[in-house]
């Protein structure tokens, strides 16, 4: 078993006769006349590598994993530690050239490498930059649970094999089981809304699916759901709550955040998320002053990329956009009672660019109403939705849900250019699915 990490190594007093053995990567290679000098890294870090020529096997390349035993000493020229190699050996071969390679010093985000980064994910995911987003994703999930558990929610496992949509059929991706058509989850609310008349407070943190979708840099085909219901809780309380998980959740990774955000080179949006509570709008309002500033949106429709940046930086703050028109709503929020072309729903809009990240709805608990919202959306015949539609007439209560896209989340507080950074192997709309 690996009994150091390089890090561990560089935490080290420097000096004395103490053997160490090193298992890594070679991220770079430089030769003089009587050394080869090596970069090698692990998951922790990296180190250089001094070697006499005659220890260096012939065949050295980068990328190839090697095992290096040697004194741990200061180079006082750049006054940072080293290894100087008594025995190397190769562990992993490699037999594919990559140009740029994984580890090398380019900018992996940079839209000319999309193409040739996404048809070598299992390769570049141990790229520096891709690492840091990735530990990023890590922090930022583990930190959602944290918060879930710190309020006496209850983690609830929903299917990902379900009959019913949240929206229309040919946003779904649907497959046969048994001789039934399914469609894998575009939204768990449906099964939480069950739980949530058991436990009160519940959530899940999954995957979701949409087969048509934008190819804007907030959208995937897979992406994860932070999901909860909450109940006996009224809309205007719940904008408190969602305020509360989104300023916990920057605090608690703000500072090995900073970190990852200097490996990223970007600064990250904590103090952003800090700035609770943030301001609301109404979606009319929104509509109306976005038009007086020259930003074209209808009535109606889902605000553009424009808009949403122009609120951001009009109130200079993430902002809620409240009471979202009854259109491009799911059919189990509540419409608006003083205007029924409105829904009680709200979106929130990142600063700096983030764009929509959660969104939190009141949900119907009247039959008649769930059943006029569904003829609408053309669902009031499919018996697939007749357990859901149950729920109305035994024992329901006032309950509000919560909807974030875990992606948008890390992709807003660490400022990546595309949720796909946020994600181990991104699929995306467009794109053959490899690896």
């Amino acid at each position: 078993m690996k009994e150091y990490y390089i890090k561990d190594l560089l935490n080290k007093g420097i000096g004395g006769s103490e053997v160490y053995t090193v298992y890594g990567w070679v991220n770079s290679i430089r030769r003089s006349k009587k050394h080869t000098f090596l970069d090698v890294c692990d998951s922790s870090g990296k180190i250089q590598i001094v070697a006499s020529n005659d220890l260096v096997p012939e065949n050295l390349k980068l990328e190839q994993s090697l095992m290096v035993e040697g004194l741990l000493r200061e180079n006082r020229k750049k006054l940072r530690a080293e290894i100087e190699a008594h025995a190397i050996e190769i562990i992993g071969d490699v037999d594919k050239l990559l140009s740029p390679s994984p580890r090398s010093t380019f900018d992996i985000f940079d839209n000319k490498y999309v193409n040739y980064v996404q048809e070598n994910r299992h390769l570049f995911i141990r790229n520096s930059k891709v690492m840091a987003a990735l530990k990023a994703r890590d922090l930022v999930k583990r930190a959602v649970h944290k918060w879930f558990y710190s309020q006496n929610f209850t983690e609830i496992t929903a299917p990902i094999l379900t009959p019913v949509l949240l929206y229309t059929e040919d946003t779904g991706i649907s497959v046969n089981v048994n001789e039934q058509n399914l469609f894998l989850t575009q939204c768990v609310a449906f099964y939480l809304e069950s739980a949530v008349h058991a436990f009160e407070r519940v959530y899940n943190i999954g995957p979701s699916f949409r087969g048509a979708e934008s190819i804007s840099p907030r959208h995937l085909t897979e992406y994860w759901h932070v999901k909860a219901e909450i109940a006996f809780v009224t809309f205007e309380e719940t904008f408190g709550i969602v305020e509360d998980l989104i300023s916990s959740v920057a605090r608690s990774v703000l500072d090995e955040g900073k970190e990852l955000c200097s490996i990223l080179g970007t600064k990250g949006a904590f103090e952003e998320a800090l700035k609770v509570p943030f301001p609301r709008i109404r979606y009319d309002y929104a509509i109306r002053l976005c038009n007086e500033n020259g930003i074209d949106v209808e009535f109606g429709k889902s605000l553009n990329s424009r808009a949403e940046a122009f609120l951001t930086e009009y109130f200079n703050s993430p902002v809620w956009v409240t009471h979202n028109p009854r259109t491009i709503e799911g059919f189990p929020y509540k419409i608006c009672k003083d205007d029924n072309r409105l829904t009680y729903t709200a979106d929130l809009i990142g600063s700096l660019g983030g764009g929509e990240i959660l969104g939190i709805a009141d949900k119907i608990t009247d039959y008649d109403e769930l059943t006029v919202r569904m003829e609408e959306k053309n669902k009031e015949s499919n018996h697939g939705y007749d357990w859901f539609r149950e729920l109305r007439n035994y024992g329901t209560v006032p309950h509000c849900g919560i909807g974030m896209g875990l992606e948008r989340l890390i992709k807003w507080l660490f400022e990546l250019p595309h949720v796909r950074e946020a994600i181990p192997f991104p699929r995306s709309i467009g794109r053959k699915i490899y690896p």
